[in-house]
């Protein structure tokens, strides 16, 4: 008959011997989220200039270099891909989400400044790096939180703006939209304002239970109430172009 000790070293010596081995994967995701994550700062930090230029070529330039940190992006999640045991995307994912969900932010910014309208998911992972990966890929809800994030930060910016109130966020997009204002772009708003009307029309499609992305969804809709009073203001001063006002009202 077997040794108690004996038998109780069988069976939890594999635990672990399991739990080791999970930990050795989470520090090595951590050293790759930490590369990802300096790029995303350096992302953030090369579009700075367009918060204080309305000079096309330094805008484009910055979005230039933004595109080349997003190369950087990929060969961290092309490293991740490789770390991430096969079938355990959901036990390790807590590492990247909230740096995808920035990133995704990062992507639709991009994506609105050069082209004016939203990017979809396929894009945005293809300029993650996540559209071709066999163990890691991008979240729908990580995606549709950076359009959230991008919607809130355009519209409470605006609203500030309009008021006089000057403030200071992380994000970039809803700075660029305050900075436009005060340089004397008074189109800015309209766009936004369709924009961010036809973001919250897409999002009612969705059946969204009550979860995180439920109450960023309720907080949109508030979103919308106030940057239709921004265009109104704006409006009503006549300080928009008459086309760009009858569009927005479009």
């Amino acid at each position: 008959m077997a040794e108690p000790t004996k038998v109780i070293t069988e069976i939890f010596g594999p635990f672990q011997d399991s739990i080791n081995a999970e930990q050795d994967i989470r520090e090595l995701i951590r050293s790759i989220m930490k590369d990802v994550e300096k790029s995303l700062r350096e992302t953030v930090i090369a579009m700075q200039v367009i918060h204080s230029e309305v000079n096309c070529e330094y805008i484009h330039h910055s979005l230039l270099k933004a595109r080349s940190l997003f190369e950087e992006v990929q060969k961290g999640f092309d490293e991740l891909d490789k770390t991430v045991p096969p079938g355990q995307y959901y036990r390790y994912n807590d590492h990247w989400r909230f740096s995808t969900q920035r990133l995704c932010f990062l992507a639709a910014l991009i994506v609105f400044l050069e082209k004016g309208f939203l990017i979809d998911q396929v894009t945005a992972a293809q300029m993650l790096g996540l559209h071709d990966k066999e163990n890691i890929h991008l979240d729908l809800e990580d995606y549709l939180h950076g359009l959230l994030n991008l919607a809130s930060e355009l519209v409470s910016f605006v609203f500030s703006c309009s008021r006089g109130a000057l403030c200071i966020h992380i994000y970039a997009q809803a700075r660029f939209a305050v900075n436009s204002v005060t340089l004397g772009d008074y189109s800015r708003p309209l766009q936004i304002s369709k924009f961010v009307a036809e973001l919250n029309a897409g999002f009612r499609l969705l059946n969204l239970k009550n979860d995180s992305l439920r109450k960023r969804f309720d907080a949109l809709k508030y979103d919308v109430k106030k940057i239709e009073e921004v265009v109104y203001d704006i409006s009503i001063r006549g300080l928009t172009p008459k086309a760009s006002a009858e569009d927005a009202a479009d």
